[in-house]
């Protein structure tokens, strides 16, 4: 079975995407220059907004979720695991993890990737304020 969510959220000019653990996206606009693991902002879902059927299967054994981050011509994959034990409720962030923390902000953990490895290419493009972020998330049990 395969459910996904789409996100519509754009770039910003304070965008470091360094983070060596995590990356985020964010329903705020306003991004400062710590917020290293930020890859787009005023997104137009978080937590809260995921349909029923979507959080049920993130929280199956075995669930492997897929993040696509397209902006313009540029994009990249993120690989991840769901866990029975994710809260999925935050108002305004999600995070995926390479390690197993878990807390509401939590989408994904056990991630291949973290703000800092993905592609510097797409990175550019998620400096720019005016630049929408498509990110697609496909959950697979």
């Amino acid at each position: 079975m395969e459910i996904t969510e789409i996100i519509l959220a754009y770039g910003h000019k304070n965008i470091q995407a360094t983070h060596k653990l995590t990356l985020e996206i964010t329903k705020e606009a306003k991004l400062s220059k710590r917020g290293d693991c930020i890859i787009a902002v005023s997104a137009d879902k978080a937590m809260a907004d995921l349909s029923s059927e979507f959080k049920e299967n993130l929280r199956k054994e075995n669930a492997k979720i897929t993040m696509l981050i397209e902006a313009g011509e540029a994009a990249d994959v993120v690989n991840a695991f769901g866990r029975p034990q994710l809260i999925l409720t935050h108002p305004t962030d999600m995070v995926v993890r390479k390690s197993n923390y878990l807390c509401s902000r939590t989408l994904a953990v056990q991630a291949d990737k973290a703000a800092c490895d993905l592609s510097r290419k797409l990175v550019e493009k998620l400096k720019n304020p005016n630049q929408e972020v498509k990110i697609t998330l496909t959950v697979k049990v």
